[in-house]
């Protein structure tokens, strides 16, 4: 039977390239965390290369402000890894969105899978008596190819330091899991990694409490609706109170101040202008929204909504929405249209498409195609204001000053947007927007917006 912690949608991480993990500094923790999906996390510890990697949650944030020794652990690791709601929170203080939370209890079985495939070797190395094997025989039981070098306690089984390191290298293990809790695990391997020959040792907290059954994990649908702490504080109220209440809340109050010191206040105030403006856009127009929908429909067949893919802030790519103005053929003729652009510089537009529609046409003239990016306003994923997203296969071809264009969010409306749009070139554009992101403020962004009734009701630009 398929254990519920090896997700079967996770793709396999040999098929992914090997390459350096890109890491995130997160200027509300002051840490730099790895940012990558698990397929890509998993393919880079698995590589050669020692590796003394642990993971990060709000609780090892709180300890690392606490414990001098635990900090030293913590800036010597290899690799650390985010681990939980609270980091996402932490980040998105001052607008960083990590890749993926990599959910230990999650990764380290996915890894172990991957492990096995490659012909590796793991050894158990904590908890109380009899919880390591109890968590080996799951493991084997759902990776039945993994070879387990060894178990041995975190109790009795830890007191002489020197017997753990000869066991463990006797062994031959490649991968060392040390579960003996925050801080613990971390200053054993940051006083004895160097001893070990395996290539990975990973801290793992609870992990074997949880294989072996001494801790229910949460539903897997609790835990990709970010409400695990939830759960777990109505299963065990009065122990967990402390724990995730408690200690949540001193990790995003420190968080949050850390946030302010880097400058977090303008981004706090641009997401509320965002918010505020976004929120109010959408109740207003849902209306008249829903009557471009179906005039759309009405006109041509296909989606009222048409999704693209489109870079935003650091290169990262996102889905945008917008009301469909084209064919549904659209992206198949942009290619053989490439020569009859209006436009100078790497980004196609032309004033006779033929492939917009009646009713595109209309609601390109008054921009009102551009509406559905609400949601992404919404979901984080753009801004109000900012330089307009573009297509990867324009970034691809962006000369090296353009890339300044992605240092924020793309927004809805921008300089470049009130200035003229279309009839403006791209390299003018580029300065335009550079500029932007030089004297982004709140109040830049409001007069921004009032100058945007004025250029929706002229249409200059807009085809």
């Amino acid at each position: 039977m398929k254990h519920a912690y090896l997700d079967p949608d996770f793709s396999q991480a040999v098929k992914v390239p090997s390459r350096p993990l890109p890491t995130r500094h997160l200027a509300a923790l002051d840490l730099d965390l790895a940012d990558a999906r698990p397929a890509r996390a998993i393919n880079s510890l698995l590589t050669a290369g020692r590796k003394r990697v642990f993971f990060m949650n709000a609780h090892c944030c709180n300890m690392r402000r606490a414990d001098a020794a635990y900090a030293r652990a913590v800036a010597a690791a290899d690799m650390l890894l985010p681990d939980g709601v609270g980091i996402e929170i932490a980040g998105k203080m001052t607008g960083q969105r990590l890749a993926a939370n990599l959910n230990g209890t999650d990764l380290v079985p996915q890894l172990l899978a991957q492990a096995a495939k490659m012909g590796k070797s793991v050894y158990l190395f904590g908890g109380r008596p009899g919880t390591a094997e109890a968590a080996a025989e799951r493991l084997v039981s759902d990776i039945p190819s993994l070879r387990i070098a060894g178990t041995r306690d975190g109790y009795g089984g830890s007191t002489d330091t020197q017997a753990v390191i000869d066991e463990i290298n006797q062994s031959g293990a490649d991968i060392v899991l040390v579960a003996l809790g925050v801080p613990m695990q971390e200053l054993w391997l940051h006083r004895n990694a160097d001893d070990l020959n395996a290539d990975l040792t990973l801290g793992v907290g609870a992990l074997f409490d949880f294989l072996a059954g001494n801790v229910q994990r949460a539903p897997i649908a609790v835990r990709r609706a970010k409400m695990e702490w939830v759960w777990r504080l109505a299963m065990e109220p009065r122990r967990m109170a402390k724990r995730y209440l408690w200690g949540n809340v001193t990790f995003l109050a420190h968080a949050g101040l850390a946030a302010l010191r880097k400058g977090g206040m303008a981004k706090i105030q641009k997401r509320a202008l965002d918010v505020l403006v976004a929120g109010t856009a959408l109740a207003v127009l849902a209306v008249p929204m829903g009557l471009t929908a179906l005039a759309i429909r009405l006109d041509s067949r296909g989606p009222a909504i048409f999704r693209q893919t489109r870079v935003g802030k650091d290169g990262k790519p996102f889905t945008m929405f917008k009301f469909r103005s084209m064919t549904t053929d659209a992206e198949g003729r942009r290619v053989a249209l490439l020569g009859r652009s209006d436009r100078s510089g790497v980004c196609f537009k032309a004033r006779q498409d033929p492939r917009i529609t009646r009713v595109g046409r209309f609601i390109r003239r008054a921009s009102i195609d551009e509406l559905p990016q609400i949601l992404n306003v919404l979901r984080g994923e753009m801004s109000i204001v900012g330089p307009r997203p573009a297509l990867p296969s324009e970034v691809r071809n962006y000369p090296a000053r353009a890339f300044g264009r992605l240092a924020v969010k793309p927004g809805i409306t921008g300089i470049w947007q009130v200035s003229g749009r279309a009839d403006i070139g791209f390299d003018q554009m580029v300065e335009m927007d550079l500029d932007y992101t030089r004297r982004a403020s709140v109040a830049l962004d409001f007069a921004l917006i009032l100058r945007t009734f004025g250029a929706v009701l002229t249409g200059r630009g807009a085809y």
